[in-house]
């Protein structure tokens, strides 16, 4: 009896072994793990180059007096946008208008001797030709009339420049623009001149819509695009206006949309750089001369290319990488070679084939070789 219990206990323990030992065999074999995958994006791109500058109006006007007088009247708000022609400032016209008066009245009066010294020169005409005249009364006459006649432009020069000062008493802006603040009051003697040296400064009036954003651009990036202009890669602004964008310091990405319109004829020796200019519309006035903007020109051709998300890249030293799943499921290192981020995504230029699956996430949990559970992202 006690040995059949023996046998039974020891059939017993050798099934309970059986059993754990095959429970361990089964947790030996971990599951794939899983992935999150995409597939690179084709499409044709451009790179760009970029560059800080700052943003220049393309009119900027210095206000000042071309005659002297008390300033009589301000007739704009401070800081505010004025258009061509509009009346700014109101100099004393009274003694102007009364030099005006006087030149009129001279005017008047070198027309009235003109043409009193015309019918002598008429009459001595006629008068010649019967011989009742001497020929010295002739000349007297007809040189009377040429004296008159210069007389009268001379009286109506003087008049035209009386003319001008009394219009110069209203000072209006030449351009569509903002103005600064008036920096003489009303009441103050102000000079002028004509040439504007030793002219009393009234305000300042700038243009607002375009803005020009000016950029220096080094010699290496210049001679960048004359071999892609050479291959005819990329168009030249030499040739015709290219597509430019900006943006302030303050905005993500490159919002404001321009060309450019002028590069220099020559490069800086001081700093190796040529000036280029872009051409910016700004009808919301949301830009202002005077701020710092970055500004982008393309530096390439259009090309096709691979674009993948960043995450997706490792490094290994100087070498980028990123993960494959083949056909096979199973993981591959790939070497690659990137290029320039657009529109979020970064080229690769060498290394990968459209349609391939590239590891974006579970990147600690991989190898190459092994073999994964890889999941596209679901369609929205």
């Amino acid at each position: 009896m006690r040995s059949g219990n023996l046998n039974f206990a020891a059939l017993s323990t050798a099934a309970l072994l059986l059993v754990g030992c095959g429970k361990h065999s089964q947790q030996t074999t971990p599951p794939a793990p899983s992935v999150s995958v995409v597939q690179p994006v084709e499409r044709e791109v451009v790179e760009w180059d970029e560059f800080i500058g700052r943003l220049e109006s393309p009119e900027t006007v210095e206000i000042k007096a071309r005659v002297s007088g008390y300033l009589a009247k301000i007739h704009f708000k401070e800081g505010k946008e004025v258009k061509k022609g509009d009346l700014l400032f109101t100099i004393d016209p009274r003694p102007y208008r009364a030099d005006y008066d006087r030149a009129e009245a001279e005017h008047q009066r070198a027309e009235s001797q003109a043409d009193l010294a015309k019918n002598d020169a008429e009459r001595a005409k006629r008068l010649i030709a019967t011989k009742a005249i001497s020929e010295e009364d002739f000349d007297t006459k007809t040189r009377s009339y040429t004296s008159a006649l210069a007389a009268l432009k001379a009286a109506f020069a003087a008049m035209e420049s009386a003319k001008l000062n009394l219009e110069f008493t209203e000072v209006r802006s030449p351009i569509h623009g903002r103005t600064s603040r008036a920096i003489v009051t009303e009441g103050n003697l102000i000079s002028g001149g004509v040439s504007g040296a030793g002219a009393t400064l009234l305000t300042t009036v700038v243009s607002q819509d375009p803005l020009y954003c000016y950029v220096d651009v080094d010699e290496r990036s210049i001679l960048k695009y004359i071999q892609l202009r050479r291959e005819g890669k990329r168009e030249s602004a030499l040739d015709k206006p290219i597509p430019t964008e900006m943006a302030l310091a303050d905005e993500a990405g490159y919002p404001h949309k321009g060309f450019t319109d002028f590069v220099d004829n020559k490069i800086d020796s001081a700093t190796g750089t040529l000036r280029c200019r872009g051409v910016f519309p700004n009808p919301e006035r949301a830009l202002g001369p005077g701020f710092f903007a970055r500004m982008r020109i393309p530096g390439s051709g259009k090309y096709s290319a691979l674009l993948i998300p960043d995450r997706a890249l490792s490094a290994d030293q100087a070498q980028k990488f990123v993960y494959v799943v083949n056909a096979e499921k199973k993981v591959e290192f790939r070497p690659v070679k990137i290029g320039p981020m657009i529109d979020g995504l970064r080229v690769v230029k060498e290394g990968l084939k459209a349609g391939e699956q590239i590891i974006v996430e579970g990147l600690i949990r991989v190898r190459p070789g092994i073999v994964v559970d890889a999941k596209l992202p679901e369609a929205k």
